[in-house]
């Protein structure tokens, strides 16, 4: 007979092969659907925050109505909590016999990585932490909102609340990242420096968010819409705002766009410099070195929206007892699983990554 707290990390990895091919749209293997396949309920919520009321969604397994819990935080996007691959994922994980708080991040939401998201976070687990008699829960933040979820885990007023944070594919130093976006160059701890062509995406967010610093008063509304289109990729609207720009304007857009070109690096770098308080403001680093929190890093290898090397820099300032687990895997992107290419080993270090964070949530 298997002891229980070794069957209970057996199933937790089991587990973990089930809610992997879940959200990589690959059917469940059938010795395992008893494992992953509780029916779930979900419900829409409202939180009151500090930062104002928040939309939730709350996946909760039909049969575990009391079950451990876990917030499960959306990254940049303009889809929130409606964003079908965090979707997929909460329904996967409440599957398993978890419960899912997915909150609706606004800043994030519309493209702002802000302070005040670290509240919002910290309210939210907060706030699922007493529905469960005050004991805590787990923070998952996905892309910048994981550096943010370790942000609201070294604030004392949050941490009784945390149980763990797991970060993906998450910043460690805002402004590195930056830099990172103009030359495509991150410096790792060990001195070496990781080459990787950065996503426009990235660019675009920064400037985006602070298109003043860009361009015009008058021109901000007609150019922030041609942007918002863009980065929504809504191929339509785009069109559509491009259609109402004047020549003049159309010229400044075209320069925005090119993100790499030395012109838009030169603007980059001096709107970095202007904001460099608000980008220490969302960076992890310097905050974890005194973190009691436990810590699960992950981290796609050939993410070019937050190079894995930031990871890496997490890793090397959290206390050894506080770090639990560190993997930067060939097998993922940025959020998002590579079929293609990643040996068996790959596979199952991120299999046992996620056993680990299913084993954690359920104890």
């Amino acid at each position: 007979m298997i002891p229980a707290c070794a069957w209970s990390a057996v199933k937790a990895h089991l587990q973990a092969v089930a809610v992997l091919d879940l959200v990589a749209s690959q059917p469940v293997p059938a010795p395992l659907q008893a494992l992953a396949t509780e029916p779930i309920t979900t419900s829409e919520i409202k939180i009151n925050t500090s930062q104002g009321t928040v939309r939730a969604r709350l996946y909760t397994p039909l049969h575990h109505p009391k079950a451990p819990a876990l917030v499960v935080l959306h990254g940049v996007h303009h889809l929130g909590m409606d964003e079908p691959r965090l979707i997929a994922f909460a329904s996967a994980m409440a599957s398993c016999g978890l419960r899912v708080l997915t909150p609706e991040l606004p800043d994030i939401k519309d493209y702002h990585i802000g302070a005040n998201s670290i509240a919002t976070i910290g309210d939210t687990a907060t706030w699922l932490a007493q529905q469960d008699g005050g004991q805590p829960v787990g923070v998952m933040g996905l892309s910048f909102s994981g550096g943010l979820s370790l942000l609201a885990a070294s604030d004392p007023k949050f941490q009784p609340s945390i149980k763990f944070v797991v970060a993906v594919g998450s910043q460690d130093e805002m402004s590195r990242v930056a830099e990172y976006y103009r030359t495509g160059k991150d410096l790792r701890p060990n001195g070496t420096v990781e080459l990787l062509a950065p996503h426009e995406y990235g660019a675009l967010v920064l400037e985006y968010e602070n298109l003043e610093d860009y361009v015009p008063a008058p021109d901000l509304e007609p150019l922030r819409a041609v942007l918002r289109a863009h980065l929504y990729e809504d191929l339509a609207a785009e069109k559509s705002a491009l259609s109402r720009l004047t020549p003049s304007q159309l010229a400044e857009v075209k320069q925005l766009m090119d993100t790499t070109s030395t012109a838009t690096h030169d603007r980059l770098a001096a709107a970095e410099t202007k904001h460099i308080a608000e980008m220490a403001g969302v960076s992890p680093h310097g905050h974890l070195r005194q973190l009691t929190t436990p810590v699960y890093l992950l981290h796609g290898e050939g993410d070019n929206i937050i190079p894995s090397a930031e990871t890496l820099w997490m890793a090397d300032e959290l206390p050894s007892e506080t770090l639990k687990a560190s993997l930067v895997s060939p097998v993922l992107t940025h959020i998002d699983i590579d079929n293609h290419g990643p040996t068996a080993m790959d596979r199952w270090q991120l299999v046992h990554f996620f056993g680990l964070i299913l084993d954690a949530a359920a104890h």
